[in-house]
C-alpha cells in the first residue's frame, strides 16, 4: 500500500494537505528514471461557506484519494475544484471526484486548461479565469496567475492570503520523510531532487522560470505549496532562489561534469588522463560512464549540468556516427540543459573520424561553447593535444 498522509497545515484559512507517495513509479513521463519516487499533493481549503479542492492525484491512486478526502469532508459538499494544471498526475482523480460529488462543484481553471479537460475527460462545464483575476469564494479572495510552460501551456498558480498553490511550480522528485521544510538536513538532501525535477520536466522551458519568478515577485509569498514533494512554510524563498539558480545555470567553478562511453577501453584511456589532470588542478570531476558494466540514468546526468562549470565528452565512433548513448545524452543535454558553458570533446575512431562533425551538428544552435575537439585513432593518445585542450578549459575557468 502506498504511504498516504493527510494533515491540517494552516488554521486561517483552514487548509489540509493530502499527499500520496508513489514508490511504484520507475520512469516519470515514461522516460526519466526516478527510483527515488515522487509524491502527489492535493489541498483542501475549508471556509465558512465553501470547500475548495485544489488539484488532485494520479489516477492510479483514485481509491486512496477518495478514501482520504472523505475523512475530511462529504464529497458532495465540495463546492469548488481548482485545476492549476491538467497533467494527469494532478488531474487523474478528477472524473471520480466529480462523480462522487454529483457534479455539484464548480471547476476553475485556465482557458487552455478548459480545452485540455474536455480533451482528457470530456469535462465541458468549466469556469475559466484570466491572468490576474480575483474571485471571492467562501469569504476569501483567490487570485489566479498564469504561468504558462511551467511546464504546460495551461499552467497557473493560485494565491490566497500569502499562500501560493504552485502545482508543478515548486515541485521536486523523491519521497522526503517530512511534509514541510522545517528540517534543514532534509531540505539540503531534497534540493538535488528538485534540480533533477526542474531539468527533466521544465528544462526545455527554463527561461519561463525566470519570467514566472519575476511575475510572482510582486506577491508576498509566506508559503509555497507545490503539487510534488515538500511544502515550504519556513523559507519559501530558498526554493524560489534554487529554481532561479537552476534556470540560470549558476555554476560551481570546481565542478566539471564528464560523460563518456567506452566500448573497448580506448576512450577510457583518454578520460582517465583527463580526470587525473583535472584533479591535480583542484577540480572535482563528476563522472558518468557508459560501458559493458554500467549505464547511468540520463536523468541523473542532466541533474549535474546546471551547476557544472564545464562539460567534457568522451565519445566513440559508432557506424560512422557517435555512440548511440552519447548521441542521445548530448541531444537531451542540448534540449533540457542548454547553458552558456564551455565544452571539451574527445573522440576515438577506428577506421574514420566522425566525432567532431557529428557533435557539431548536435550542438549547433545551442549556447555551449566548444573550446576544443580532439580525435584520436584507437589507443594512440596524442598527449600534447589533450594537454592543450585542458589548458584552454582551465584558462576559461579562471
Amino acid at each position: 500500500m502506498p504511504k498516504v498522509r493527510m494533515r491540517q497545515i494552516f488554521n486561517d484559512p483552514e487548509i489540509y494537505i493530502l499527499r500520496v507517495d508513489d514508490d511504484r513509479i520507475r520512469f516519470f513521463e515514461a522516460v526519466w528514471e526516478i527510483p527515488e519516487g515522487i509524491s502527489y499533493n492535493s489541498y483542501l481549503v475549508k471556509t465558512k461557506d465553501a470547500n475548495i479542492l485544489i488539484d488532485g492525484w494520479k489516477r492510479n491512486y483514485t481509491g486512496e484519494f477518495l478514501t482520504t478526502l472523505s475523512k475530511l469532508i462529504d464529497l458532495k459538499d465540495i463546492t469548488h475544484i481548482i485545476v492549476n494544471h491538467t497533467e494527469p498526475d494532478h488531474s487523474g482523480t478528477l472524473p471520480s471526484i466529480l462523480e462522487a460529488n454529483e457534479n455539484k462543484a464548480k471547476i476553475i481553471t485556465s482557458n487552455f486548461g478548459k480545452r485540455l479537460l474536455e480533451g482528457f475527460y470530456g469535462v465541458k462545464e468549466v469556469d475559466v479565469v484570466a491572468d490576474g483575476e480575483e474571485r471571492e469564494i467562501g469569504g476569501k479572495t483567490f487570485k489566479f496567475i498564469m504561468t504558462p510552460w511551467l511546464h504546460w501551456p495551461d499552467t497557473m498558480v493560485t494565491y490566497l492570503d500569502g499562500i501560493l498553490f504552485g502545482c508543478d511550480v515548486g515541485g521536486g522528485y523523491s519521497l522526503p520523510g517530512m511534509l514541510d521544510d522545517s528540517d534543514e538536513t532534509v531540505v539540503e538532501e531534497y534540493l538535488s531532487y528538485v534540480t533533477k525535477y526542474i531539468v527533466t520536466v521544465i528544462g526545455h522551458y527554463k527561461d519561463y522560470i525566470l519570467e514566472g519568478v519575476k511575475k510572482l515577485s510582486q506577491f508576498e509569498i509566506k508559503a509555497l505549496l507545490p503539487g510534488h514533494g515538500l511544502i515550504w512554510k519556513r523559507d519559501p524563498q530558498k526554493l524560489i532562489k534554487h529554481y532561479l539558480n537552476v534556470a540560470k545555470g549558476i555554476s560551481n567553478r570546481k565542478k566539471v561534469t564528464i560523460i563518456y562511453d567506452s566500448m573497448y577501453g580506448f576512450v577510457e584511456n583518454v578520460m582517465v588522463k583527463v580526470i587525473e589532470s583535472l584533479k591535480a588542478e583542484g577540480i572535482t570531476p563528476v563522472v558518468y560512464k557508459f560501458s559493458d558494466d554500467e549505464s547511468p540514468a540520463i536523468s541523473n546526468v542532466l541533474k549535474d549540468i546546471p551547476d557544472s562549470s564545464a562539460l567534457i565528452f568522451g565519445i566513440s565512433t559508432y557506424e560512422a556516427d557517435l555512440h548511440p548513448l552519447m548521441r542521445y545524452t548530448i541531444y537531451e543535454i542540448s534540449d533540457k540543459a542548454n547553458y552558456e558553458k564551455p565544452v571539451l570533446v574527445f573522440g576515438v575512431h577506428g577506421w574514420a573520424p566522425s566525432v567532431e562533425r557529428k557533435t557539431r551538428e548536435l550542438l549547433k544552435g545551442t549556447k555551449y561553447k566548444v573550446l576544443s575537439f580532439v580525435e584520436m585513432k584507437g589507443a594512440n593518445i596524442n598527449e600534447n593535444e589533450v594537454n592543450e585542450a585542458l589548458k584552454k578549459l582551465l584558462k576559461e575557468l579562471e
